[in-house]
């Protein structure tokens, strides 16, 4: 049976999982490359690219609770600076460019949490980009249609709904800070 590159990232990933740790994340890296780089006449990639959809889930583990999602964004398209919370993501991407700056929580003059940007980052097909629990960052589609990954140790949603585990940041006066409690 001729296995395509998400099959085999399927049942590579598994095997390797473990808690958190430079080796499962390298690991991890390692098989995300093969399928940023996968032929886009593999079927499964041809439909991503024709139906470009905004949020797609394509491998959840049973197992382990990792998720791979695909995101087709447009050119402008901004997410404002957030955390996973205790999660893990690696971004991939697969077609366009994306730039991802990253971020510190740092305080204001009048002792608000402020957000000041370290970097930022052009990732583009074919590369990724990890970020670890309580990482800061934000991503703007460049060059679109974009197609990336999103591989996550664990369901982010699920996160954001307990306890606000996840952080989001919005922009106040020209400075980035926590958004009020709902």
């Amino acid at each position: 049976m001729i296995r395509n590159s998400l099959q085999t990232l399927i049942e590579r990933v598994g095997p390797t999982w473990g808690p958190l740790t430079s080796q499962v994340v390298a690991g991890c890296c390692r098989h995300l490359e093969d399928l940023v780089n996968a032929p886009a006449t593999e079927e499964w990639l041809a439909a991503l690219h024709r139906d470009a959809p905004e949020y797609k889930e394509l491998y959840r583990d049973p197992a382990h609770g990792f998720l791979l999602l695909a995101h087709a964004e447009y050119a402008g398209l901004y997410r404002p600076p957030h955390d996973h919370g205790r999660g893990w993501v690696i971004y991939a991407v697969q077609q366009g460019e994306i730039e991802m700056g990253t971020y510190v929580r740092g305080t204001g003059p009048d002792g608000t949490v402020q957000l000041v940007k370290r970097d930022a980052t052009l990732v583009r097909p074919g590369q990724l980009k990890v970020f670890l629990p309580g990482d800061i960052h934000d991503t703007r589609c460049i060059s679109g249609p974009a197609l990336l990954y999103r591989f996550t140790d664990r369901d982010l949603k699920k996160e954001e709904k307990e306890e606000r585990r996840v952080t989001r940041y919005v922009e106040r006066d020209g400075a980035w800070t926590e958004r009020a409690a709902a």
